[in-house]
């Protein structure tokens, strides 16, 4: 998948979620017909299914059979998580919960392609398609009094959810890999929506429109713990300020998987030893508001080459992160390699999912300041 493909379906899938009505559903979207699954394939993706899934998610996905798993055939989950949000917990898990990773990569029985493919057999098996929405709008964030949201929570989702996010008949919320990853938008539209064929009603009809914008950003607060206070913000960096630990020796990466991907292990240690380097987050710029590897630069992969211009030149090493979960960097690294003459350079093997899902910290950006060094 190219990284121009990537970002649209990220955002195709997602942005169906902006403006939604707090008081009914959103109208519905336009969906986007999918490729089907071969009959081979959708057999080994059932298959694999049944062996790895249905002890906790139930053998006909009606999930809570074990450890408080959803539902995967509630169609607001599979129509507004479809694929990367699914597609990646399944890759890398849920730390703090007994969900964990099954991409081998992460040392899981299962590849990235069979992943893809158990993402797309859940969507059919439902019978649904991912929503369709305005491009960008599936990122924004949602404005509401936090404190008033907490007061929501407690009221109307406590009892299910738990008074500390833990879960008990509902999923347990207080998840940092969760709702750092998640949009606000999905967030929300699972409160609007409910989650059909389970215990969780639709509170479109029940709560105001604010009420359930409170309870959006009071979740979204809780990203860095369920006790955190307000959120430290960061700021993007300024043009000639992308360096971190400008006074640190250069990292020791040792040799690049295929001459490009470093571990998410090994940067996290360079990190901490405090080495010279330059982070890009290539992602859509609004991404990077919602979290990000502290001191990243968003550099969108559509950046325009002034993007570039402010990149040191002095050998020190610049490594780029995305999302899907290396498309966008790979194609950044490339334009870097081939047409800047950067050559140390390298790409976050894991992406942002795995760094976040696998315990690595991040941070949220200032959404007031603009999050995009250059225009595209």
């Amino acid at each position: 998948m190219t990284p121009r493909r990537f970002a649209w379906m990220t955002l195709v899938l997602l942005g169906g979620l902006a403006g939604a009505s707090a008081a009914q559903a959103p109208a519905p979207a336009t969906p986007r017909p999918a490729q089907a699954l071969s009959e081979q394939a959708a057999k080994q993706a059932g298959d694999h299914y049944q062996r790895y899934c249905a002890l906790c998610h139930g053998r006909d996905r009606e999930g809570h059979a074990n450890d408080h798993a959803p539902s995967l055939r509630s169609r607001s989950l599979l129509e507004s998580g479809m694929p990367v949000i699914i597609g990646e917990a399944i890759a890398y898990g849920r730390p703090g919960t007994p969900m964990g990773g099954y991409v081998d990569e992460v040392g899981g029985p299962m590849t990235r392609a069979q992943i893809v493919d158990m993402v797309r057999w859940l969507r059919q098996q439902a019978g649904v398609q991912p929503l369709a929405g305005e491009r960008g709008a599936a990122f924004d964030r949602v404005t509401g009094d936090i404190g008033n949201g907490a007061v929501v929570y407690q009221r109307n989702c406590a009892s299910c959810h738990g008074a500390k996010g833990e879960g008990g008949t509902g999923t347990a919320l207080a998840n940092p890999t969760m709702l750092a990853l998640t949009p606000d938008r999905f967030l929300r539209h699972a409160i609007v929506q409910g989650r059909q064929g389970t215990p969780m009603p639709a509170f479109g009809s029940v709560l105001s429109e604010a009420q359930i914008d409170d309870v959006t950003a009071f979740l979204r607060s809780r990203s860095t713990g369920w006790t955190a206070g307000k959120q430290a913000l960061r700021t993007p960096p300024a043009a000639g300020d992308y360096v971190i630990n400008k006074n640190g020796s250069a990292p020791d990466f040792g040799a690049l998987k295929d001459d490009r991907y470093v571990s998410a292990a090994v940067l996290d240690r360079e990190l901490k030893a405090r080495r010279r380097m330059v982070l890009l987050d290539t992602r859509v710029a609004s991404m990077w508001q919602m979290a990000h590897i502290e001191g990243a630069v968003p550099v969108p992969y559509y950046s325009r080459e002034e993007a570039f211009a402010a990149l040191p030149r002095d050998g020190t090493w610049i490594v780029a992160y995305c999302e899907c979960p290396r498309a966008a960097a790979d194609s950044v690294v490339k334009r870097l390699r081939e047409e800047g003459g950067f050559e140390n350079t390298a790409v976050l093997w894991e992406g942002i999912q795995g760094w976040v899902s696998l315990g690595y910290p991040v941070v949220a950006g200032d959404a007031s300041k603009p999050a995009a060094p250059a225009k595209p």
